[in-house]
């Protein structure tokens, strides 16, 4: 049995799989009810509200699955990057049950539990193109194997997710912004305003979208009759576009006929909807995990983990959470 934990940001998460690596059953707890009030995520509650809960969600997890915790042969958690808050909870919950019940500690990378959490459901071969997009983070990877990843591009500045949030926020929608703004743009014209896109002619493959939503803010100060349900739309596609634009020139570039589509923004159905449709378009294959396993949770985490713990790649009980990932960049 082997037992995964998530506390990167504010969702609390935990896992069991079996020792043939099946997912047994994985529990969510969500706090956007607790930082709504606030248009996005207090660090401080969002730790202390993990300090809270994640003891009685183990419990709850192992007596609905009838375990008991002295079946667990191995902890895996998510050690970075994240709110350093967070991630502190997990961590030394699941040090201490490493040291009481005497089993391996496995140390999982959230970033490379995203570009694996496709896995839980289908089987992809490697290499692929791999779009992690969410509220923290947006980044495209060349994935070799559960090994090898290399970076190709990242955001400088704002995250796809974390745009959606700052967008809402000017129209005065509730969070988190994504799941609102696709709401309603699918009542609007996509066509109705020109957004720009972003870095799409740059050669490069890092993103940026602070200038897009700065765009939105002179929009609405320009039209103060401005049709929420327009801009909601417009504003999605510009994303969009961006998104996929930049995903499909990587493929082509290296060959690579499969993509795979991360994180809590891979949820949204408009992205998918172009990407499936342009991906057919040049032949290309692009696979998108379900919805549950789009945001942060810990299946993906164990699912990583399982691999470690089979292949032995154990961690110490001295090593340290992170908030920054680094990692190797692809050379062209």
């Amino acid at each position: 049995m082997l037992l995964a934990i998530e506390t990167s940001c504010d969702e609390t998460g935990v896992a069991l799989f079996s020792e043939e690596g099946t997912l047994i059953k994985h529990l969510l707890y969500s706090q956007v009810a607790l930082h709504s009030p606030f248009g996005g995520i207090v660090p401080e509650i969002a730790s202390r509200k993990q300090l809270e809960v994640l003891t009685p969600l183990i419990k709850k997890l192992l007596e609905e699955t009838k375990f008991s915790i002295k079946e667990i042969k191995s902890i895996c958690v998510t050690f970075g990057p994240g709110l350093i808050g967070s991630l502190l909870v997990g961590v030394s919950l699941a040090k201490a049950l490493s040291f009481a019940l005497k089993i391996p500690l496995i140390a999982v990378d959230h970033l490379q539990a995203h570009l694996f959490s496709i896995f839980l459901e289908k089987k992809v071969e490697f290499p692929y193109i791999g779009l992690l997009v969410s509220g923290g983070h947006t980044a495209l990877f060349l994935v070799n194997s559960w090994e090898e990843y290399k970076l190709l591009g990242h955001t400088r500045d704002d995250a796809a997710g974390e745009a959606f949030d700052k967008v809402a926020k000017l129209l005065n929608l509730s969070y988190p912004g994504g799941p609102v703004i696709s709401k309603l743009a699918e009542k609007g014209n996509r066509k109705a305003i020109s957004f720009p896109r972003p870095l799409l002619e740059d050669k490069s493959f890092d993103f940026s979208f602070s200038g897009l939503k700065t765009a939105v803010l002179n929009y609405l100060k320009l039209n103060p009759q401005f049709n929420t349900e327009d801009v909601c739309a417009s504003f999605e596609d510009a994303i969009c576009d961006v998104l996929i634009k930049k995903t499909l020139r990587a493929s082509e570039i290296l060959n690579i006929s499969r993509i795979v589509v991360t994180g809590g923004v891979a949820s949204n159905k408009r992205l998918r909807e172009l990407f499936y449709e342009k991906a057919q378009e040049k032949g290309f294959e692009v696979y998108f995990p379900s919805p549950e396993f789009c945001t942060d949770n810990a299946a993906m985490v164990g699912l990583v983990g399982y691999y470690k713990w089979k292949n032995k790649l154990w961690d110490s009980l001295e090593k340290e959470p992170y908030a920054r990932a680094v990692f190797e960049k692809f050379k062209f």
